[in-house]
């Protein structure tokens, strides 16, 4: 059947924490903002009108990717991650495609990432989708955050 993109679900906490951690562990240290976000995805997601997107593997999370809302007509696509054993399937490049979608269906007309210049796959895979460097940085709460993008939504 392969890997399936879904909405999050309650149930889902556990999967949407521990996909972020393993990959944020491995390159960089998880900072308080992660665990804010990463304990409670409801209060600093869903509730303030985000989504978060599973990509599922039969019936196991393999990855994971979130909508947060930052200003009137802007999402940022936050704590996105593959677990290594899915990496190379295509998950993330379904994660991108369907978070692109529903940025759109949630009528929004930019979208925002931060990341860091030493996750190369990452990188390609935004750059693939379209985003593009901000001309002007913004100040960041994570330390790691190095790269600034934007993909503006026709």
């Amino acid at each position: 059947m392969g890997i399936v993109i879904r909405s999050f679900q309650p149930g889902d906490e556990a999967a949407f924490r521990d996909i972020n951690l393993e990959w944020i562990e491995r390159f960089f240290v998880v900072e308080q903002k992660d665990r804010d976000v990463l304990n409670n995805p409801a209060k600093y997601i869903l509730d303030p009108g985000g989504a978060i997107l599973l990509a599922v593997d039969v019936e196991t999370p393999v990855g994971v990717v979130a909508l947060v809302v930052i200003g009137e007509g802007s999402v940022e696509l936050a704590k996105m991650g593959v677990r290594p054993q899915a990496q190379g399937k295509g998950a993330g490049r379904l994660l991108m495609v369907a978070a692109l979608a529903k940025a759109r269906e949630m009528g929004m007309r930019r979208v925002f990432i931060e990341t860091n210049s030493k996750l190369g796959p990452a990188l390609k895979l935004y750059n693939d989708a379209g985003f593009r460097p901000l001309h002007e940085t913004i100040p960041s709460p994570y330390a790691r955050a190095d790269v600034q993008l934007e993909l503006l939504l026709t």
